[in-house]
């Protein structure tokens, strides 16, 4: 007697796949969605957004940031417009200062001894060693206090910003028990002069910063006595509250009407 043979198992059916890999690609979606709502980078957002399409849509990049992107241009666009207005009004105030100290200079008749101008490291008053010293000395004293007098009443309405004062000399070596070099002889001169300033209780002597920079910063040629009369230097400078630099070259750039 012969067996019956057993049936065959049926074919299990594959069609599961179908509605499970869209499950994973809605999922895969979902965490990109996710992802993008965080402070991301948006040009990694985009590099990693063009790669999940290209592998789950063949290329199509159907995940797009244009929305992220567009959103980005304009937080950068904000952040821009809110730095060009804070350096110029940055610039607007050191005018001032610069106006008012030009009318000082110009009551007091010192022209040809102080200048004042506003530069990409912000206010400086250039005044020359003969106003303030004697050859080779270092003491303010004289017609010399009274500048400084004037000078710390400009340098008052500096409110918070910082302040340098610098010396500097001509290449004419000096060579003196008191001053072995130039360097000693331009510090002390800057150390004289930001004390004299500082003899207005208005100004805080936390602001002040002094260097020397002796004959390694000339301004003119110390080939000629007028030169090295340049050369010969105190320097001060009150520094911005924020960064004027970029504000300065945007202005250097624009095209200037015919």
């Amino acid at each position: 007697m012969k067996r019956k043979k057993k049936p065959h198992d049926e074919h299990i059916s594959e069609g599961w796949l179908i509605p499970y890999a869209d499950l994973l690609t809605l999922l895969l979606a979902l965490f990109i969605v996710l992802f993008a709502s965080s402070n991301v980078d948006a040009v990694k957002l985009k590099a990693m957004s063009q790669s999940f399409s290209s592998v789950f849509n063949g290329g199509s990049g159907m995940i797009t940031n244009s929305s992220l992107s567009t959103s980005q241009e304009e937080e950068d666009s904000k952040k821009t417009d809110a730095r060009t207005k804070a350096q110029s009004y940055e610039i607007a105030e050191l005018e001032k200062i610069k106006e008012e100290a030009n009318d000082y200079i110009k009551q007091q008749k010192l022209e040809k001894d102080i200048k004042v101008e506003v530069t990409n490291e912000g206010l400086v008053f250039t005044i020359r060693d003969r106003a303030l010293f004697s050859p080779a000395q270092a003491e303010v004293r004289g017609n010399a206090v009274q500048i400084a007098q004037g000078m710390s009443n400009l340098l008052v309405k500096a409110g918070q910003r910082q302040i340098q004062v610098s010396g500097h000399t001509d290449n004419i070596p000096i060579n003196t028990a008191q001053y072995p070099s130039n360097w000693e002889l331009s510090t002390e001169r800057a150390i004289s002069f930001m004390r004299a300033l500082q003899r207005n209780p208005q100004l805080v002597p936390k602001r002040f910063t002094v260097s020397g920079y002796g004959e390694y910063q000339p301004i003119a040629s110390n080939q000629t006595e007028s030169g090295r009369s340049q050369n010969r230097r105190v320097e001060v400078l009150i520094r911005p509250l924020i960064d004027i630099k970029a504000q300065n070259v945007l202005d250097e750039t624009k095209v200037k009407p015919s």
